[in-house]
């Protein structure tokens, strides 16, 4: 169990008792070390079921997260990228926070259609012949 809470931001803060960490085997650079120790972390954290996110975070983070979440709304964090444990640990809740951060952030806005100009349309279909002319006169020679 992770015992220290993480804070998102000043309106999220996600207690310890809602984070589940698991140490595997990691492959990769170690040397024996790495057949010996489990220095991988898989952090689990159960967003639908999560007292401290919001709703709309709830509905955003399963399309950010894509494949990490599992059909029952577990999220599922694995780290592996340093040799020591505690770094794996807190990369992997640095990744929960980077990726509840990015779930936060607002839509964009509505794209806007727009028409093309009369003279880039005029410039465009001027290019157009320009090229046919091009490619007509790489054709062979007519009897003439």
């Amino acid at each position: 169990m992770a015992s220290n809470p993480l804070y998102i931001n000043s309106r999220i803060t996600i207690a310890g008792w809602e984070l589940t960490e698991q140490f595997v085997l990691a492959g990769g650079p170690g040397g024996q070390n790495v057949n010996k120790v489990s220095t991988a972390v898989q952090l689990f954290f159960d967003v639908l079921n999560s007292p401290s996110l919001p709703e709309r975070l709830k509905e955003n983070i399963p399309r950010v997260a894509g494949r990490r979440m599992s059909k029952d709304g577990v999220l599922m964090i694995e780290a592996n990228r340093f040799r020591s444990q505690d770094r794996n640990r807190e990369d992997a809740r640095e990744r929960l926070k980077e990726l509840i951060l990015k779930a936060a952030e607002p839509p964009p806005p509505p794209r806007r259609a727009t028409k093309p100009t009369k003279g880039s349309v005029e410039r465009r279909l001027k290019a157009k012949s320009g090229r046919a002319v091009v490619k007509k006169m790489r054709g062979k020679p007519t009897g003439e």
